[in-house]
């Protein structure tokens, strides 16, 4: 049998704080979202100001990122050129702010973000997983 590594309730943290801070930093009020690799969430932080909807989003692009193996702005921009079948997938959410979490090539899980513009969600992920320093590929 194969065996793989997985993220620790230590790393869940580390990754929601150092997330948390990068968007304090910059006075962005997201919602953050760490799942496991088959997309289940095992940490989520609301931060102060932070919309409502954000809480459903976040999660819903972690799970995009870990189930897809890849960053969720790629299925965004799939859709956004043409390829509206992906509309039918019932996967997460289709929107940029998903980042996988990568370990010597196997994704363990994902980040979601939020709340701000989307290429700011995904920067608040990557900040929150380079927490993981040289655990991650």
């Amino acid at each position: 049998m194969k065996t793989k590594p997985m993220l620790t309730t230590a790393d869940v943290r580390a990754v929601v704080d150092a997330a948390q801070k990068y968007a304090v930093d910059h006075d962005w009020k997201v919602t953050i979202s760490v799942v496991d690799d088959g997309g289940h969430l095992l940490g989520l932080l609301r931060l102060d100001g932070a919309a409502p909807n954000t809480a459903m989003l976040s999660p819903g692009k972690a799970h995009t990122a870990a189930l897809g193996c890849r960053e969720s702005r790629l299925y965004e921009e799939s859709i956004n050129g043409g390829r509206t079948a992906y509309l039918s997938v019932a996967m997460g959410t289709m929107l940029e702010g998903g980042v996988p979490i990568v370990v010597k090539g196997q994704t363990v899980g994902a980040v979601g973000v939020s709340g701000v513009k989307s290429a700011q969600d995904a920067e608040v992920a990557r900040a929150g997983i380079a927490a993981l320093g040289n655990a991650i590929d």
